[in-house]
């Protein structure tokens, strides 16, 4: 542990050399990465810098107990201490996801269920976003398609942290785990005989990708563009404003025609590419990907879920670590906050016992 905190003082010490340098502030990609980095690397300087002043306070105190007994009393409260800060720097040494501290771009497909479906992937819509709203995060619809009854056959939005926010605490860190399928238990507003149905709708997180994580050759892209569709103003159909971008080496497709400019479009197209393209060089790099990243079910079938929500008990659960709340209208209102929690701490248990384990 103590060569491991060496290693990352140093990094410190030379990211904070950097960040005094005027001209990295000149490509300001290359300073937000380093930023970042610093910001991550701050809890582990200050809780070691604490661990170490403990002990010469504890040696303190256990010095001044031979002439007043309270300090033994604050001798042993500071080595409670110590070794709370001993725990805490354990974890904070556990290898954490690369892309924790990045935004994220989130995708809601409507799946089986039709309609109704789609009316669901709508109400996930709402409460991701009522539940960014409660981190100051802000959020952008880069593309949709809506359904006849007001629900999304499928929408991307954008999540954006204000600042640099602490290790953990950025939009992909937080929401990385919902991605999966989602089932709903509820009766559809287009069921005339008050029968309970099942459908489902599928979620996907990808952390958000910067120009220098991933370097695209043009050459290895076909652009077409096409007639917007769907709900929208007079540009609808008229114009050849929608983009569709595919990356020839991976197949990957990207289609966006929100915006009314053929330019704008292939922006936001760009940014769901690099995104989908950094997600796959992640994942190629790493076969031991964690079970949250291999969670996130690419086909939405109603058997491979991560969620239930059931209406008529007013339920919410997630079969992945077994959590259950009888509060689904509040969960729906954007308070995700405990069962997030839970699926974290349950990732940082996974990954200390792998540490443990080598």
């Amino acid at each position: 542990m103590f060569e491991a905190v060496q290693s990352l003082k140093a990094e410190y010490a030379e990211l904070e050399r950097r960040m005094s340098d005027p001209e990295l502030h000149s490509d300001q990609a290359v300073a937000r990465q380093v930023g970042k980095r610093y910001a991550a690397l701050a809890p582990v300087v200050r809780t070691y810098a604490e661990w170490l002043q403990t002990a010469d306070d504890i040696e303190a105190a256990k010095e001044l107990a031979h002439e007043d007994a309270s300090f033994a009393e604050e001798a042993t409260k500071l080595e409670r201490r110590r070794d709370e800060l001993a725990e805490k720097l354990q974890v904070l040494l556990v290898p954490r996801d690369p892309s924790d501290d990045k935004d994220a771009i989130l995708e809601i497909k409507a799946g089986e269920g039709g309609d109704e479906s789609a009316l669901f992937a709508g109400d996930l819509l709402k409460m991701y976003l009522k539940y960014a709203e409660s981190q100051n995060w802000k959020t952008e619809v880069l593309d949709s398609a809506e359904s006849d009854l007001g629900g999304y056959k499928s929408i991307t939005v954008a999540v954006k942290a204000k600042g640099t926010p602490e290790p953990g605490e950025a939009p992909y860190a937080k929401l990385k785990f919902e991605g999966g399928v989602h089932r709903v238990q509820r009766v559809p507003v287009t069921e005339s005989q008050g029968r309970i149905h099942t459908s489902a709708a599928g979620v996907l997180v990808l952390p958000e990708a910067e120009d220098v994580d991933v370097e695209i050759d043009q050459n290895d892209l076909r652009i077409d563009v096409f007639r917007s569709s769907g709900p929208g103003g007079q540009s609808v159909n008229t114009t050849d404003s929608a983009v569709r971008i595919t990356h020839i080496p991976t197949g990957i497709v990207v289609s966006m025609q929100n915006e009314k400019s053929q330019l704008q479009n292939r922006e936001q197209a760009m940014r769901v590419l690099r995104s989908r393209l950094l997600a796959a060089a992640q994942e190629a790099a790493d076969q031991e990907a964690s079970d949250a990243r291999r969670s996130q079910i690419r086909t939405v079938d109603r058997s491979e879920r991560v969620r239930t929500y059931n209406f008529p008990e007013n339920r919410f659960s997630d079969h992945r670590v077994g959590y259950k709340a009888h509060n689904l209208d509040q969960v729906l209102n954007g308070e995700l906050a405990p069962v997030i929690q839970a699926l974290t701490e349950a990732d940082l248990t996974a990954r200390l016992e792998a540490v443990e384990s080598q």
